[in-house]
């Protein structure tokens, strides 16, 4: 019998407000190049890990195969693009549509397991994964009559839900060998030197920022990342997959009410429809993909 320190539950709630922040932030950077919003969220997230990695984790470098450091490093590279992809989608879009778009995510996963694993569609997959598209080219016609350049960025942000997919589905081999904490600081790390690379190609300045940028590169790093991604990950030895998967769903509302109070970005009637149609499509999805599993909360003493 499994007994969590405390309520997983709680840790769902908090990480889904916690990666509910990470658009906003963005579009407050905005001035920023996109791939060094991205470039500074993972360096900062794997210097804050690097004293615990030496203290505790230094010996299981050695213990990781030729293979696993390939996968590893193949699902750090996606995952670079999938930032650089999702991040420049904010510059053209809104946070509604985009991180609507980029919530796709476990329809490419089931689409890649299907064609990689062999792993066969239910029905009732088929059915909600036309629900979800239909929400989403709801979404992009919307955004189109608005501009040209936000349907651009619809396109982004649907590409980079593609590339977290390739980062996920390369990594999840590794993972059953390496611990989190260790393919977690390989795989950033071999994000940020990506980053660094790609921005040196494209001559992007790495310092002259103002302080709140600062402020806000540190604080991706910390509130989506660790308080978002990290607890997710910790949830998972104590909830399914479908409970989590179901609570990132609610991201984009989460994210599209913090756009309207912080950036009084306003939802359209498109975003309201298509984002409507994409959420209630992931559920099903989910549901219809996924088994649950339990979990005994202990009971500490009054």
């Amino acid at each position: 019998m499994r007994v969590p320190p405390f309520n997983p539950y709680i840790a769902i709630v908090i990480g889904v407000l916690s990666v509910s922040t990470s658009a906003v932030l963005v579009k407050l950077a905005g001035n920023a190049p996109a791939a060094i919003i991205a470039n500074y969220r993972l360096l900062l997230a794997v210097l804050l890990m690097a004293p615990i990695m030496i203290l505790k984790y230094r010996h299981e470098f050695k213990l990781i195969t030729k293979k696993d450091w390939l996968l590893s490093s193949l699902a750090g590279i996606f995952l670079a693009f999938h930032f650089i992809l999702w991040f420049e989608s904010l510059n053209y879009t809104s946070v509604a549509s985009s991180v609507v778009l980029v919530t796709l995510q476990p329809i490419f996963a089931f689409l890649g397991t299907y064609l990689f694993f062999k792993e066969r569609f239910s029905s009732g997959a088929v059915i909600s994964m036309v629900i979800a598209l239909l929400g989403s080219v709801i979404i992009s016609w919307g955004d189109f009559q608005i501009s040209g350049m936000a349907l651009f960025g619809d396109i982004l942000a649907f590409i980079g839900a593609i590339a977290i997919t390739a980062y996920f589905l390369l990594g999840q081999n590794a993972r059953k060998r390496v611990s989190l904490m260790t393919y977690t600081f390989v795989v950033y790390g071999v994000s940020s030197i990506t980053l660094i690379l790609y921005n040196l190609l494209l001559q992007n300045p790495f310092l002259g920022y103002p302080t709140k940028y600062w402020i806000i590169f540190l604080a991706l790093a910390i509130i989506p990342t660790f308080f978002g991604h990290t607890l997710f990950n910790w949830a998972l030895k104590w909830l399914s997959t479908s409970t989590i998967s179901m609570a990132i769903v609610f991201e984009p509302i989460g994210a599209s009410i913090l756009a309207y109070f912080i950036l009084g970005e306003k939802i359209t009637w498109s975003q309201w429809l298509g984002g409507t149609i994409v959420i209630f499509g992931l559920f099903l999805f989910i549901m219809s993909t996924t088994r649950k599993a339990s979990f005994t909360l202990h009971k500490r003493n009054r």
